[in-house]
């Protein structure tokens, strides 16, 4: 008789079993959302997946089905969150939007998914109605709170609230292959234009499981987590799968992310764990020193999606009594790439620390070859990985070479350790006299001044050597500091030539949605000779 292997069961790794999860086994898990005027509602994580099967059952009356896109326009809050769950927990796509973008540009990115529905927070429904005129393909608006009394327009609005309580049928979760397309989010497009980047069940399952590995997030169900980083962009980089799967607390600060707000919150929620970009800790660290209150619950702050200067770490671990961690990631890699773990004493503002199980790293050169030696050589930074692209969205040719690596477009060294620093762009190189000048380098040591918020290095247009760099620098507070002086950390770490030619002070450095310094805009208003 031949012999009969065994088997393991086919369990679809799809994302409804996130919520599933918590609501059986953490019922009484908290989800709690900030309103207007500093009041907050509160769900369980019961209460939360009972509300997301009726969004899949009025989603499904309106006739989106397997494969739809439905937008999203709205902030971290619960009804986005059961949003999420509704439309990807039936098989649909959430096409995440960033209202901190136009109109037109938005219309442009719906009509290349060809979304339904847009379901939106309350004060962005002009927003919406205006991506909506764009988009004839928007059959419908759902907003989170009440239809205003001049109601509809071209297009229909209706109340979530309202909506969900008239639906009482149900539709099957999950009833599909776990490699469906879950989630559509662009790219912010600071460094050129928004390419589409679509999640699967798979991917984000994964990734979501890669976060809670104890040397990444490690989070537990004794945590509370407060995303800072917008559920529009980058998954708010996995939280709202990772922390029901275990039961952690789980704290939306909806539209404010002012540094009184968010202490508010950290601090009447218990939060001990936040994530977000440098600029949001700027602002909450600028408010516990004036307002002189603690936050003794918080122990951990993620930082990613722009570089950490080192003088805001120190500040911020002083000030807060915390251990920053510093991460690396793209929206393209679902997001997260490598992060530092919170006891290493390796852990420093200038790397992103190593990456976990799941997503690995490889240095190129120029030519598309593989370095020779990976570790303490600069490269041309790639990374392959369950969930991380392989094909933009609307694009038939793949975003990898032909051994399945993504070229991230980063420049970077590996140190021995493993651990990884971004060492700048390789689309921000200013070619000067036929050589090459990395403005992050420049960056990072200017940025070792505790006077300085913000720093950014650009090529300005010169006659004789085609491009020269530019320091632009947004200083904290009232601090003052003389030009020879924002200078001085260069002299003897970078080559004489690199040195910027002029400085500009600027009062607020611009940033795009996503907390990243906007290049693009700084290029524009300063690049010409």
């Amino acid at each position: 008789m031949p012999m009969i292997s065994g088997a393991m069961q086919d369990y679809a790794l799809t994302l409804d079993k996130f919520i599933d999860h918590a609501a059986k086994w953490h019922p009484t898990g908290k989800i709690v959302t900030a309103r207007e005027g500093g009041s907050t509602v509160r769900a369980t994580f019961a209460e939360v997946r009972e509300r997301a099967r009726r969004f899949s059952a009025l989603l499904a009356g309106l006739g989106i089905g397997v494969g739809d896109h439905v937008a999203t326009l709205a902030w971290n809050c619960q009804v986005h969150v059961e949003a999420w769950y509704g439309i990807m927990g039936m098989g649909a796509v959430c096409h995440t939007l960033n209202p901190r973008i136009t109109a037109a540009q938005l219309g442009a990115m719906v009509q290349q998914s060809q979304a339904k529905l847009i379901i939106a927070s309350a004060d962005l429904l002009p927003l919406a109605r205006d991506v909506a005129a764009l988009a004839p393909n928007i059959q419908a608006i759902l907003i989170d709170g009440d239809v205003p009394a001049n109601g509809n327009g071209a297009v229909r609005i209706l109340s979530v609230d309202a909506a969900l309580a008239a639906t009482t049928q149900t539709v099957p979760w999950g009833d599909f292959d776990e490699r469906t397309p879950a989630g559509l989010c662009f790219t912010s497009g600071t460094t050129g234009a928004p390419k589409g980047v679509t999640y699967t069940h798979r991917s984000n399952f994964l990734h979501a499981n890669r976060l809670l590995q104890a040397d990444v997030f490690g989070i537990t169900r004794r945590d509370v987590v407060l995303p800072a980083v917008p559920m529009f962009h980058a998954n708010a980089w996995g939280i709202p799968f990772a922390a029901p799967s275990v039961g952690a607390g789980l704290v939306l600060p909806g539209r404010h992310t002012d540094g009184e707000s968010l202490a508010r919150l950290i601090r009447d929620e218990g939060v001990t764990v936040a994530v977000g970009v440098p600029t949001v800790w700027v602002g909450l660290v600028d408010y516990i020193e004036r307002a002189a209150v603690a936050l003794p619950s918080l122990k951990r702050i993620m930082v990613g999606g722009a570089p950490m200067p080192p003088a805001l770490m120190q500040r911020i671990e002083t000030i807060l009594g915390v251990t920053v961690q510093t991460s690396w990631g793209m929206t393209e890699l679902s997001p997260l790439g490598t992060i530092s773990m919170a006891g290493d004493p390796e852990r420093a503002a200038g790397n992103s620390g190593r990456p976990a199980l799941g997503i690995d790293l490889m240095l190129f050169d120029a030519s598309g070859t593989p370095l020779a030696e990976q570790r303490g050589t600069e490269g041309h930074l790639h990374v392959r990985g369950p969930a991380v692209v392989e094909r933009y969205f609307g694009q038939e040719q793949s975003a990898t070479n032909a051994d399945g690596w993504f070229d991230t477009g980063d420049l970077a060294i590996i140190d021995a350790h493993g651990n990884l620093t971004i060492t700048g762009r390789s689309k921000d190189l200013i070619k000067s006299g036929g050589e090459w000048i990395n403005p992050a380098e420049i960056e990072a040591l200017v940025t070792t001044l505790p006077q300085v918020s913000f720093a950014a290095v650009i090529g300005r247009n010169d006659p004789k050597w085609g491009e020269r760099p530019l320091l632009l620098v947004e200083l904290r507070g009232d601090a003052s500091i003389e030009d020879e002086a924002l200078l001085a950390p260069l002299n003897g770490r970078i080559a004489p030539w690199w040195v910027p030619d002029a400085v500009i002070r600027l009062d607020n450095m611009p940033l795009a949605s996503t907390g990243k310094i906007d290049k693009i805009r700084l290029r524009a208003e300063y690049s010409g000779s």
